[in-house]
């Protein structure tokens, strides 16, 4: 009995949505969480001291939500928004450093190194 291999399936079992409970209503909390974050793109050259203009910022801000538009499972989609809130509420009660609001315009990653010299010059493990 113990080697043998158990199916089991569930029927019938829901899954709780974590704030939206359709489409739509995801897509007005994203809407409202985008809204946010355009108005504070006016304070954050201020508040920060960033050499970005306005117009950068909410490029910015445009292209990390583009970069989620294909997501369609509405869990998903809540925890993006949780997390976008999160961020916002960080960014507007200056928690943030200077540094870190500028990561976001880091152009490239540089590749990890692979052969010992390179390693031992970078001093990864």
């Amino acid at each position: 009995m113990a080697s043998q291999v158990v199916k089991s399936t569930i029927v019938g079992t829901k899954v709780r949505p974590l704030l939206s409970t359709t489409k739509a209503d995801a897509r007005v909390r994203v809407l409202g969480l985008y809204k946010a974050w355009i108005r504070q793109a006016t304070l954050i050259p201020i508040d920060y001291d960033v050499p970005k203009s306005e117009e950068q910022i909410k490029e910015k801000i445009r292209s990390e939500f583009l970069k989620h538009k294909h997501v369609t499972d509405i869990r998903i989609i809540d925890m993006l928004v949780i997390k976008g809130q999160m961020e916002l509420r960080e960014t507007a009660s200056l928690f943030k450093h200077k540094g870190q609001i500028m990561s976001y315009w880091k152009e490239t990653l540089e590749p990890k190194p692979t052969d010992f010299i390179s390693k031992f010059m970078s001093g990864s493990p």
